[in-house]
């Protein structure tokens, strides 16, 4: 991994991020019912890129993009301690380059980024039978929060 490095994405990636997108859909479709079936996409990403609130990064291995995650600023309900936090996602490793802690290093940076934006709070929506990502945020230092609770009616 000593050939791994963390930059900020550019519109140049935007072809491996939409590959990595599908990849993070994949993965969660057998862990939601609820997602719809066909096509879908979760998020707008050249906007991420070009947007000041939101550092979206990737992480590189011998010129091959490896890795994704960002981190998103948010106001606050306005009944928790912190006006603002950071919005953690699109946590995305690929396959072959799993189990190396290339989140545990995205989520470092993203740490730092948001503690330059002054931010005092991180947060991440993960699913519940998700145990292999459940486990790296907690090991990064995340807790449970808020359980979300659904039912089809």
């Amino acid at each position: 991994m000593s050939e791994l490095y963390i930059r900020s994405a550019t519109l140049d990636d935007l072809e491996t991020l939409l590959e990595f997108e599908q990849g993070v859909i994949k993965a969660e479709r057998p862990l939601d019912p609820f997602l719809n079936k066909g096509p879908l996409f979760y998020y707008n990403i050249p906007e991420m890129i070009m947007s000041k609130h939101i550092h979206l990064i990737v992480a590189v291995s011998k010129k091959e993009l490896v890795a994704s995650g960002y981190i998103r600023i948010e106001n606050s309900k306005h009944y928790h301690k912190n006006p603002q936090h950071g919005y953690i996602g699109f946590m995305y490793v690929k396959k072959q380059f799993r189990g190396q802690k290339i989140s545990g290093l995205i989520l470092k940076t993203l740490k730092i980024w948001a503690k330059g934006k002054n931010l005092k709070e991180l947060r991440l929506d993960v699913y519940d039978n998700n145990i292999t990502a459940m486990k790296a945020y907690e090991r990064f230092g995340f807790t449970k929060s808020l359980v979300n609770m659904r039912i089809d009616i």
